[in-house]
């Protein structure tokens, strides 16, 4: 096991703090485009979120993901970030 200095951030939804391992981040390319960066090195402003459905719909709904990358997530985003997240949890 890894010791020393684990990150920690902030999730968007739920607005509590937990090891930045355990979250997963969103990024705003530069190109303006709102993704998933699942490696989490990707370049581009990040916000970070929970891995749980729940998160995810309360970081969109109360615009904490908006606010956090600093640009506007409009319902194609949302959308789109919901399909891929949905993805994402039948793939684990």
């Amino acid at each position: 096991m890894r010791r020393g200095h684990q990150p920690l951030r902030t999730c968007a939804g739920c607005r509590a703090r937990a090891p930045q391992a355990e979250l997963l981040r969103a990024r705003r390319t530069p190109g303006g485009e709102i993704e998933f960066d699942v490696a989490g090195s990707e370049a581009g402003r990040g916000a970070y979120v929970h891995r749980s459905a729940t998160c995810l719909t309360e970081a969109l709904a109360r615009g904490g993901l908006a606010r956090a990358l600093r640009a506007d997530v409009g319902s194609d985003a949302a959308s789109r970030l919901t399909d891929r997240f949905t993805e994402m949890q039948e793939r684990a």
